[in-house]
């Protein structure tokens, strides 16, 4: 006979007894020790903070010219955007949402870890997504050590409606910032958040 602890209520099935039952596999913590973690963290804060300083100055024309892809690119203030949950997309939502640009970003530092683009903003995080293992392994990476991590999401509404073009600013984002989750950029960070375990 199982002994249960005072107060405990028992379920009338466990998830294990019931055929065809939602179960959620236990995540390993992705093996990294504390040092090379912080070490990979900085890296990457230190090569996002040239960007931040270094940031060109919007140039003035006598003429009125559309911006370029540079230009929005520049011009996005990311890390004043509104942050959201990573799991907003559980939330019932009353519409799709809008083609936007997001980014996921430890604001713990902060750092840029992926930057994305989605025609219904409401939607794209819905299905499968490989970014959501890669938030899983980076988090579960942390806990271990007791390391303090602070993953949200950003979404930036006003993307461009035409997807060659919002791909085209995406593209842009994603060489300026390094983002460490897009496999752009997994030469430069050899980013281990990134397997399938």
């Amino acid at each position: 006979m199982t002994k249960y602890p005072t107060g405990h209520q028992t379920s009338l099935f466990s998830v294990a007894d019931v055929p065809g039952g939602y179960q959620v596999p236990p995540v390993e913590p992705l093996a990294i020790g504390v040092g090379a973690l912080q070490s990979w963290k900085q890296r990457i804060l230190q090569h996002q903070q040239q960007v931040t300083v270094n940031a060109p100055s919007p140039q003035g024309s006598l003429f009125a010219l559309p911006p370029t892809i540079e230009d929005l690119a520049n011009s996005i203030d990311l890390f004043k955007l509104p942050r959201q949950n990573t799991e907003f997309w559980r939330w019932k939502a009353e519409d799709n949402g809008v083609s936007a640009l997001y980014f996921v970003m430890d604001c713990e530092l902060p750092i840029v870890l992926y930057v994305g683009e989605t025609v219904k903003s409401g939607l794209r995080w819905k299905g499968e997504h490989d970014c959501k293992r890669y938030i899983l392994n980076y988090v579960s990476a942390h806990r271990p050590h007791g390391l303090p991590v602070a993953v949200n999401i950003s979404f930036w509404a006003d993307a461009p409606t035409n997807t060659r073009d919002r791909q085209k600013l995406e593209s842009a984002l994603i060489h300026k910032w390094r983002s460490p989750f897009n496999k752009e950029n997994w030469k430069y960070w050899n980013t281990p958040f990134v397997s399938e375990s």
